[in-house]
This record gives C-alpha cells, structure tokens and sequence, in this order.
C-alpha cells in the first residue's frame, strides 16, 4: 500500500517509521520543516519538498498536522485536496474540533475523497511501541479498509460518524487535563503535610485512585522529569477545543473550564513547552514549594 504522512513531528516520526518498517508499505512523507522528514529517508521513506507532492500517488493519507486550521490550510490551499486521486482515504490523526472534521469531510466527499477522524491516544510512548489507542469517525466500510494501517499503530475503535472520533479524543483529554491536575495537587498535599511523595504514589497504587496517569506522570513529577513528550501547550489546546465543542452543542463543563484557566496561567508564566505533567510545576509555584 501507498501511504503519505503529512506532518513529522513527536508523533508522526515514530509512526511513519513504524509504517517504514511494514514491508507491506511504502511510505511517502512531508513535514513543513524539511529536516524532520528527512531522518526518515534512512528507514526507507519517500521525503517530499511539497504536501501535494506526497499524496499524489497514495492510497492513504495520514494527516498528523499541529491543528485544525493548519490541516485545511494543507489540505485546501497547497493543492492536497486536489492532488489526491479520487477513492484516496485521508485519515486525520491530528486533533481538532469535530466540526472541523466534518467540515473537511464534507469537502473532500465532493472530490471523491474519503474521510476519517481518527486522533490518538498514548503519547510518543504508544507511538513508538505500536499501542495507541486510536478512535475513528466515520464510515464504517472506511475504517475496515483502514484496519491494516490501525494494526501497525495501535487499537481503533470506530466510535460514530464524521466527528465523532474528535468527541472521544476530546473526552479523553478532558479526563487527561483534569486527573493530571488532581494527581499534581495530591501528590503536592501529602507532600506539603510531611509526607513521602513517592512513597504517597507507592501506596495508592492499586486502590481506586489507580490510573495510568498515577503509574506514568506522576513518577515524572516526583523525579522532576518535564521533558516534553506531550507539551502544556497542546493540552490548553486540547481543552479549549472542548470548550468550544461545549459551546456548539449546548453543554455546560464547568470543571474542564476550571482546569483550562489553570494550564493557561501556567503558560503565562512560562512552562508552554514543559510536559502536560508540568502542571504540577504550577501547582508548586502556588504553593511556594518550586
């Protein structure tokens, strides 16, 4: 199979790569920045100097642009859209608002182009070992045909129509954002009280304050480890998409609009690009304990 990869940065280099190494692919990549592309040249990848270029012989196109209007600026404006043969799959790994996965699918059905929202779940982590979870909007005979390209990254779940994929990435960066912060403030408050906070995270583990987040944050925020993988800046991203998400349909979030007031004066005082685990680095400038 064909496969063109638009956007090589933290999540698109290990998967592209992982895409390279199928031999049942060949994969032809773009990234803006020429130099990130480039480093897949050596795992057998076509590096393209222009998007259009890219996708012109593809049967699958993998979107993993920055955000929403940066995938329309690519797809209609550089000649993307228009590049690609009609009965391509453009599958949108990038996360944006639904409606602008709708919007773009609408537009792309009329060149005979199909269309699947499909964001990611499990940070360079799951890129890079295969695992992420990976939820589809979209029709249903489109995210078969996708299966082959899904088994290589992860696990897809096909959750609705066009749009729908993004309402689940957006539940899960909610829940993402909100226990992020939980965990930094409790770990911070036993800590506060005189206790141990690595021994606090030793002894919750496997009670129901258990968590993915508990297992793998917050052993960065005991070590201090903000390295980013996935950065404060998208998860502020991430939660004002859901809020305006709210917004169109009539939802009221009151504890997501809490913590996106949160991550956003945590930027303003200068940890945009820390790990989203970085909060905790916020949450212990408030509390004298930097």
């Amino acid at each position: 199979m064909k496969i063109a990869v638009l956007g090589i940065g933290n999540m698109g280099f290990p998967m592209a790569r992982r895409l390279c190494d199928s031999a049942a692919h060949q994969v032809h990549v773009w990234n803006r920045s020429p130099n990130k592309a480039q480093h897949l040249a050596s795992f057998g990848a076509t590096v393209h100097q222009q998007p259009a270029a890219a996708v012109a012989a593809a049967q699958v196109v993998l979107s993993l642009l920055q955000s929403g209007p940066v995938v329309g600026e690519v797809l209609f404006e550089t000649g993307v859209a228009q590049a690609m043969q009609p009965g391509t799959l453009f599958i949108d790994m990038a996360s944006i608002q639904p409606r602008e996965a709708r919007e773009h699918a609408a537009r792309l059905g009329q060149l005979g182009v199909s269309h699947l929202d499909a964001p990611v779940s499990g940070g360079t982590v799951g890129a890079e070992q295969g695992t992420l979870a990976i939820m589809a909007g979209g029709d249903e005979a489109d995210f078969e045909r996708a299966q082959e390209i899904f088994k290589v990254l992860g696990h897809a779940t096909h959750v609705g129509p066009h749009g729908a994929g993004q309402m689940a990435k957006l539940a899960n960066q909610m829940i993402v954002g909100v226990t992020l912060g939980a965990v930094a403030e409790a770990l911070l408050f036993a800590s506060k009280g005189g206790a141990d906070m690595a021994k606090v995270r030793q002894a919750i583990s496997g009670g129901f304050a258990e968590s993915r987040i508990l297992q793998l944050h917050a052993g960065r925020m005991v070590e201090r480890d903000f390295a980013p993988r996935a950065r404060m800046s998208t998860q502020l991203k991430d939660l004002r998409n859901a809020l305006a998400t709210a917004l169109d349909i009539g939802f009221e979030a009151p504890v997501t609009r809490l913590f996106e007031q949160l991550y956003a004066q945590a930027i303003e005082h200068g940890l945009a690009d820390l790990d989203h685990s970085g909060i905790f680095v916020e949450l212990a400038r408030r509390n004298s304990m930097d």
